[in-house]
């Protein structure tokens, strides 16, 4: 049985891991700092669906050649199987949350 468990976001300027197995029951999670014209690079979501939360700034996700504008106060829902980036747009850092599980 998975116990219940708490997480100190920390001030570094990097990317910083929260949760993943065998800590949680598949769902990994994470905190991602981008700086100016920087982005996460395109990857696939494979078989899980991931949910971004935008701390700071602003930016693009790019899905195919689809841009959906995101940043802070914005929540971004990604499904299973689906090649996607994010990308920096502003002078700011862009913050975001990402949480990944398995899709059913």
């Amino acid at each position: 049985m998975k116990k219940a468990f708490t997480v100190d976001l920390n001030d570094k300027q990097d990317y910083q891991r929260l949760m993943q197995s065998p800590e949680t029951c598949g769902m990994k999670a994470g905190r991602v700092f981008l700086g100016p014209n920087d982005e996460c690079g395109k990857h696939s979501t494979e078989a899980r669906e991931e949910l971004l939360v935008f701390l700071n700034g602003r930016g693009q996700a790019v899905i195919g050649k689809d841009r959906f504008l995101v940043g802070k106060g914005k929540v971004f829902y990604i499904p299973p199987h689906t090649e996607h980036n994010i990308v920096n747009t502003g002078s700011d850092p862009l913050i975001y949350i990402f949480c990944v599980a398995p899709a059913r």
